[in-house]
């Protein structure tokens, strides 16, 4: 796997170079992914048209019931951080629209909050906010969320209460990197973006992704809704544990954030997209937005970490809020991209992936 640093949505990680996988019968891999605290597991790898190699292996969740939830390609896995794509996506096509700019300033649309907000911030623009520029505070840590207030209301209103809280916090950075990653940050965004175009993100997304793209998704947990969907896990007392689809989590003022899940077959017509885009656009978006989307910023565009190895471009980012776990990576120049799906992200968990991507991408001739 490459350097380029892997964003998660509440931890920054660097990645561990891994030996290759060879093939294993599928008896085999569960047995090894259960050693290594991952229940389920999907991988595809992908060029702009067609799927090189796809597969899913594993149960649902643990259990005495485990073999009777058998892994299905249609399974929904948490997103985490790699939501922020798509909801930056959302907004390259609000720019195509002609309804905001990248250069928009937050307080052009809601000067009605610049007096009590801290003025570190009157001059951030949706771009600062998406490429996590803004140096909003981050809450990528459930801590920071401990003495909110309770904020009442949709989802919208509490996220509209929300952000003006934490305008007025004061602002934060990262030492040594370029960036200081945010997850209301993209609350914030949104708020714009829901401003401009008078729908809420969750109309936005429906509009956009569902009806446009045509691609199945739901909001929170694969779980929530279906028990009979993957299930997220975690460690309690060094033991792994299924994680309840109702269980009281604080994502629901930074969904645009983190808190999407999809089929790994619907997200990776949505990576495909972007790979496509890159050379060709689309019938929405151009060749040049979608640059602009992966690769506008240095170490971190729009929704994607970045850097140049060898003169080509690579994007990448890593999803998870502490229970699935999302890893997609695109390469500029083998024009191919790897994405990971788990229903667990423990250290175990991901050092595994690590060696598992890191064979993929020696086996698909990834720049390295």
């Amino acid at each position: 796997m490459s350097e380029i640093s892997k964003l998660k949505i509440f931890i920054l990680l660097s990645i561990t170079p891994c030996l290759a996988f060879g093939q294993k019968s599928v008896i085999q891999m569960n047995d090894e992914l259960m050693a290594n605290q991952i229940p389920e597991f999907a991988y595809a790898v992908v060029d702009s048209t067609s799927v090189l190699e796809e597969n899913i292996y594993g149960y649902h969740h643990i259990g005495k019931e485990m073999k009777a939830n058998s892994a299905d390609i249609a399974d929904y896995f948490h997103l985490g951080s790699n939501t922020k794509a798509i909801t930056s996506y959302i907004a390259a096509y609000l720019v195509n629209s002609r309804l905001i700019t990248w250069d928009t300033r937050f307080f052009e649309l809601f000067p009605e909050l610049k007096q009590k907000s801290n003025s570190a911030y009157y001059q951030i623009t949706l771009a600062d906010l998406l490429s996590h520029r803004a140096h909003i505070q981050r809450f990528t840590d459930g801590s920071e969320f401990a003495k909110l207030p309770v904020f009442k209301g949709n989802n919208q209103q509490r996220r509209q209460a929300f952000s003006q809280v934490v305008l007025q916090r004061k602002p934060a950075f990262d030492k040594g990197v370029s960036y200081t990653y945010s997850n209301a940050g993209y609350t914030l965004a949104v708020q714009m973006l829901e401003k401009v175009s008078g729908k809420s993100w969750e109309e936005l997304i429906d509009e956009v992704v569902g009806k446009k793209l045509k691609l199945h998704y739901a909001f929170g947990w694969p779980n929530l809704k279906n028990p009979n969907e993957p299930w997220g896990h975690w460690m309690i007392n060094g033991k792994l544990q299924v994680v309840p689809g109702n269980t009281k989590y604080t994502l629901n003022l930074i969904e645009p954030a983190g808190d999407i899940s999809m089929p790994l077959n619907d997200y990776l017509k949505f990576v495909q997209l972007n790979l496509k885009g890159l050379s060709h656009g689309d019938i929405i978006l151009d060749a040049k937005t979608y640059q602009y989307l992966l690769f506008g910023r240095s170490d971190y565009a729009m929704g994607w970490a970045n850097e140049k190895i060898n003169g080509y471009n690579i994007a990448n980012h890593a999803g998870s809020a502490g229970t699935f776990y999302c890893y997609t990576i695109i390469d500029e120049k083998s024009k191919k991209a790897i994405i990971v799906m788990a229903n667990s992200s423990t250290e175990k968990a991901e050092k595994f992936i690590d060696a598992f991507v890191d064979g993929l991408e020696t086996k698909y001739s990834f720049n390295r």
